[in-house]
Parts: C-alpha cells; structure tokens; sequence
C-alpha cells in the first residue's frame, strides 16, 4: 500500500500558473478560430448543483436536500479594445486565398446583438505549461453571447480600454490531460 501511495503524486512540486492560457472559439463544433483567441482574462468558470429541500411530516430535526439541477455562471471573457482599422492583426488575419478575415467573435456579438441572431458555438479554454503544453482545460458547450461592454472611457485617465464578452452556455466538461 505504501508503494501505491508513493507512486501518486498528491502534492504537486509547481503548481500550474493561472497566466498561460488560450481561448478557442471552435466554429463547427472542431475548427479553431485563428483570430479570437488572446484574452487578458478569463472568468466565471464555475458550477454548482441546485437543491431542492423536501420536509418530512413528523420529523422536525432535519429535512431531506436532494439534487435538483445545474446551474452555471456565464463564462466572462475580457481583452482589449481593438479597432479593425488599426488591428495590425490582432483584429484581422490575412491569408493567402481568403483576402482579409475579420474577427468571427465580433461577427457574432453584432448579430446577437443587432439582429438577435444566435449561433451557439464550443468554446475550448486551455491552460499550458511553462513549454506551452496544454495540461488541462475547459469545453463549453453551445456558448451564445448574453453581454457585451465596454470599461469607461475616462479623459482622466490612462488606463486601456477593455472589451469584456459574457457568453452562456448549456454545460462544461473539465479536461485533464
């Protein structure tokens, strides 16, 4: 038993740092959007189980909670603010054959938003190693935007605008790799 015990790691030597990690808008289901994956960060990645308390007649020294359903926060994403016209890339990919790509992300959040048009996608939030190896992560499953804003624009100030994007979502898997 002793040697079971050894051969688990219990105590991990480096903790796994907070600061590495990818957002990936999987368009199909499977295809990663190259152009929407830098976020200054990621929040809301949470669940809990509802209860429902149920009251026994004559027995006055508990009730019974059993589980009732999941509920999930929505998935907070925040970058910053960046105009086509001056993305330099961030905002815009080009690529031989398919001219200028515009960011699907604001694609989606304008039609949601102006058109109230859904269009449910994966959503893959990664988180890597100091070698930029994936070690685990997020799926969320038909993510849909329910917010958008924008900070405060302050003249008395110098601080970077910040585009913050809440989507929501049916559930999540946890992945450990």
């Amino acid at each position: 038993m002793l040697d079971v015990l050894r051969a688990i790691n219990f105590a991990d030597k480096e903790p796994s740092l907070s600061h590495r990690f990818g957002v990936f808008f999987l368009s199909g289901g499977v295809i990663p959007n190259p152009i929407d994956i830098r976020f200054q960060k990621v929040s809301g990645i949470s669940t809990e189980v509802q209860l429902d308390t149920i009251n026994e007649g004559g027995q006055n020294l508990h009730a019974h909670r059993v589980p009732k359903k999941m509920n999930y926060n929505n998935l907070v994403l925040e970058r910053g603010f960046v105009a086509s016209s001056l993305a330099d890339g961030l905002d815009s990919l080009s690529l031989p054959g398919f001219g200028q790509m515009r960011s699907p992300l604001i694609s989606e959040f304008n039609a949601t938003f102006s058109f109230f048009k859904f269009n449910p996608s994966n959503v893959l939030v990664t988180l890597f190693n100091e070698n930029g190896i994936p070690i685990g992560g997020w799926l969320f499953l038909k993510a849909y935007p329910v917010k958008w804003s924008v900070s405060d624009l302050d003249a008395q100030s110098n601080s970077v605008a910040i585009d913050t994007m809440e989507l929501a979502y049916t559930r999540f898997q946890i992945l450990r790799l």
